[in-house]
């Protein structure tokens, strides 16, 4: 029996080594401390990690991937005023791996900067680019071939503001598109109201919330009465890097008794067209999912560009949700679930997009509504408290967002 207890005791052992290897790692924080002539990135850890970090170029960038590990929050962003940092991204690799992307001002250069890395503190991960002139950094070749080495266990999944809620550590950005306008009126009311004329008063309401608010910003996607093309919205919110974009309209139809709000995102067809217009220009799609594109097989592309925009229709219909529900305090539902369809306007494979029809206007007790700037203001307080507790929910406890008070 000694001889079997032995046995036991020491196969005990060796699950147990096993099981406190397989524990991943947390990575809790990320700091910047920056000098004249150091750039530093100082990550919390929960144990030592193993990590390699190296550059890519076109667009310039710093990668680290940590082995067995997994964001425990969103990470900060650097300051507008960063010399070298732009914005930090994460993404799961091979399942398990944490990928960590830093987009640089500026291309790095063994002339300009050496890279070092170290974890010897077991709560810290230390990664310094140093201003000096140096031969040591990662040359092209070396970059090129980890690149490809890696291209057919990238799994992109992104953890950052575009895909799942998580915003700019300083604000949330959030696109606000009034729906028609110039020499497109959109719908009209039994006493001729214009759909355009609503949907900007209602628009210039949620704007002024919006932005009463710290932690938030919005964009007017068009600030006056003048058309905007459908794609052109979407592009000023991408130029705009908005973490969201809300389309707002009121509905018609030739029922008049009709009535009641809806909210809609985008539709599994919609999003599939779309993803076949960004696939064919790759350069569009490699800058959506933070790895270069052109040299990955067809299967591969798309597969990576499917992760990222299935990411930004789970919180396209996240925050739908939330509005919709805000809407039931003020009036009837005309669809009580988030609705799909394939509008133009909600096609952004990496901003989560929603399209508000916050009334019939074809409806005579609803265009009177509409009409009214008090009932316009109590449509764009439910929009702005659907979206609040969208970010309330999705944002870590930290943020700006996250701690308003609802």
């Amino acid at each position: 029996m000694r001889n079997y207890e032995k046995i036991f005791f020491f196969i005990g052992l060796q699950l147990l080594s096993s099981s406190t290897y397989a524990q991943p790692i947390n990575v809790k924080s990320l700091q910047f401390d920056t000098t004249s002539k150091q750039n530093r990135l100082i990550f919390d850890v929960t144990a030592s990690p193993q990590h390699r970090v190296f550059v890519m170029e076109n667009p310039s960038r710093l990668v680290i991937d940590i082995s067995n590990a997994h964001l425990e929050r969103s990470l900060a962003q650097p300051s507008e005023g960063h010399p070298l940092f732009n914005r930090v991204r994460a993404g799961v690799r091979n399942k398990t791996d944490l990928r960590i992307v830093v987009d640089l001002k500026t291309p790095i250069s063994a002339k300009k900067f050496s890279l070092n890395s170290n974890n010897n503190d077991v709560n810290r991960l230390v990664v310094d680019l140093d201003s000096i002139v140096v031969s040591d950094v990662v040359s092209n070749k070396q970059q090129e071939k980890t690149e490809n080495d890696n291209s057919s266990e990238v799994e992109i999944k992104t953890i950052t503001q575009k895909t799942t809620g998580l915003a700019h550590a300083a604000r949330s950005i959030i696109a606000i598109d009034p729906g028609h306008g110039g020499n497109d009126p959109g719908a009209h009311g039994l006493q001729g109201t214009e759909e355009k004329v609503i949907t900007f008063a209602i628009a210039k309401k949620l704007e002024a919330l919006i932005n009463a608010q710290s932690g938030m910003k919005a964009i007017m996607v068009r600030r006056g009465d003048y058309y905007v093309g459908l794609r052109e919205r979407m592009q000023i919110a991408r130029a705009a890097k908005a973490d969201l974009f809300i389309s707002i309209h009121a509905d018609a139809f030739q029922d008049t008794e009709i009535k009641g709000a809806s909210v809609y995102t985008l539709s599994t067809t919609g999003a599939s067209s779309e993803a076949a217009r960004w696939l064919a220009d790759s350069a569009n799609a490699s800058d959506m999912v933070g790895v270069s594109l052109h040299d990955k097989e067809d299967d591969l592309a798309s597969t990576l560009f499917d992760l990222t925009q299935k990411g930004t229709r789970e919180a396209s219909v996240n925050v739908a949700n939330h509005v919709l529900r805000s809407f039931i305090s003020i009036s009837q539902l005309h669809k009580d679930t988030v609705q799909k369809a394939g509008f133009m306007v909600l096609k952004s494979p990496d901003i989560p997009s929603i399209l508000v029809e916050t009334a019939f206007i074809s409806n005579a007790s609803e265009e009177q509504n509409l009409l009214s700037k008090q009932y316009q203001s109590k449509v764009a307080n439910a929009i702005f408290k659907g979206v609040r507790n969208y970010f309330k929910q999705s944002l870590p406890d930290d943020s700006k967002v996250a701690a308003l008070d609802l």
